[in-house]
């Protein structure tokens, strides 16, 4: 067995000792600006050295609370000793020999625990990539190839990934898409979230422009991520589940962000007691080592040999984290997301009744966002930019999405000290602020 080198802890609070950015983090800055695709969409200057728990510490020595967890990654926390401990022993037996041509028995084991778990009637097929956005093109190709349609319906606000297949599905920001046509064709965007949206798919587009029978799937978020954490309406999920039903489209869910526990349960489609086709995974699966996934009814999985394969997918470092991070999801961490998530609501439905630019918090679990708005209650993008950048002096990480929402995607491991600390800080730039 090989042992975990010993680190000096990291503090559970914030701890700015520099100017920022530092010495050391600027001069990483301009080292990177040279040679890094100008694409990247970096905001405050955090250069990260080390990470544990909720806690980063950059190359300066300043110490960081997290409520970003790598854009919703690390959901067991950065750097778990046991999930550093599989990856460790899994990389002093073998580092890849591909899935899709032999066999290893941590891919295996992950296959089953996942299948055993998914939300069908009768267990899983599951299919290994790289990443969300991998998990959703073979979604696609799945999905027509099992039915023989083309067309595919997505959502406004939608991020499913910048590949083009699921830039196709993207429909978030027009930056996404600028200069990148033509796209994948065959695919109809429609409101997210709304009863009057499902209204309109069945009622206007199905007669007259989109024919039900050529619809091979209907792929939605349980709960928009880039889009602004929005959580749709009572009965959404269900009636899209109806609709597939009803026309025999595939229902495909994209739980990339939403899934692994954030939500406080493994799947955050499980929230409303619907049963998908297909669902997509990635982000959350692996603790910060690139893996993703796709699910699906095992009746739905027929291609046959060489339709669909892929060389790093499923690779067996990735594979032993994820299978150590979904027995730490399984044993506290999802309960802790639940618990800390109605503190985090609770904190942020006080800041929105003191401070009139702050709408009411959203979400389920440690999947939470807020928006920042003007004097006139709309959404205001500069104000929330501020506050983000703001907070990274500080000492605490915060991501934007949407139109002008802060998302809240801590760490699972986060506890009441660390969500206290976040709100202190949140409150203090907004009264600096607003």
């Amino acid at each position: 067995m090989l042992s975990i080198p010993t680190k000096r802890p990291l503090p559970r609070a914030p701890r700015i000792v520099t100017s920022l950015p530092g010495p050391r983090a600027h001069a990483m800055v301009e080292r990177d600006r040279a040679v890094s695709s100008p694409s990247y969409t970096r905001g405050y200057p955090l250069v990260i050295a080390r990470g544990e728990g909720c806690m980063v510490e950059d190359v300066d020595g300043n110490v960081f609370l997290d409520l970003t967890a790598g854009i919703a990654v690390t959901n067991t926390g950065h750097s778990h000793p046991e999930v550093v401990q599989a990856i460790q022993n899994q990389a002093a037996q073998f580092l890849h020999m591909s899935g899709t041509d032999f066999y290893y028995e941590t891919m295996v084991e992950l296959a089953e625990k996942l299948a055993a778990r998914a939300p069908f009637p009768n267990g899983a097929k599951v299919f290994f990539t790289n990443s969300g956005a991998e998990s959703n093109e073979g979604a696609i190709k799945l999905a027509r190839y099992y039915t023989g349609r083309s067309l595919i319906v997505a959502f406004l606000g939608a991020f499913h990934g910048r590949t083009y297949g699921a830039m196709s599905l993207t429909g978030s920001k027009a930056v996404q898409r600028k200069q990148f046509g033509p796209l994948v064709p065959g695919v109809t965007h429609i409101p997210y979230g709304t009863h009057e949206s499902l209204d309109y798919l069945e009622e206007k587009l199905f007669p007259a422009v989109l024919p039900p029978q050529e619809v091979a799937a209907i792929v939605v978020e349980p709960i928009q991520g880039e889009g602004g954490y929005i959580v749709p309406e009572d009965g959404f999920l269900q009636r899209v589940r109806n609709l597939c039903d009803r026309y025999n489209i595939l229902m495909v869910v994209d739980e990339v962000q939403s899934g692994m526990g954030r939500t406080g349960k493994l799947f955050a489609i499980e929230h409303w007691d619907v049963k998908p086709d297909i669902i997509t995974l990635a982000k959350g699966i692996a603790s910060g080592l690139p893996l993703g996934a796709i699910l699906s009814r095992p009746e739905l999985m027929t291609w046959p040999p060489g339709a669909h394969a892929t060389t790093f997918g499923g690779n067996p470092v990735a594979c032993a984290a994820a299978n150590v991070t979904l027995r730490l999801l399984e044993t506290g961490m999802m309960e802790n997301a639940l618990n800390m998530g109605e503190l985090l609501q609770a904190g942020l439905t006080r800041l929105a009744k003191t401070f009139q630019q702050v709408s009411l918090p959203r979400g389920k679990g440690l999947m939470v966002a807020i928006d920042l708005l003007d004097a006139a209650g709309k959404p205001d993008g500069k104000l929330r930019d501020k506050i983000v950048d703001e907070a990274f002096y500080k000492g605490l990480l915060l991501l934007g999405c949407g139109k002008a929402a802060i998302r809240f995607c801590p760490p699972l491991v986060i506890d009441s000290d660390q969500i206290q600390m976040a709100l202190e800080i949140i409150e203090e730039l907004l009264i600096a602020n607003c």
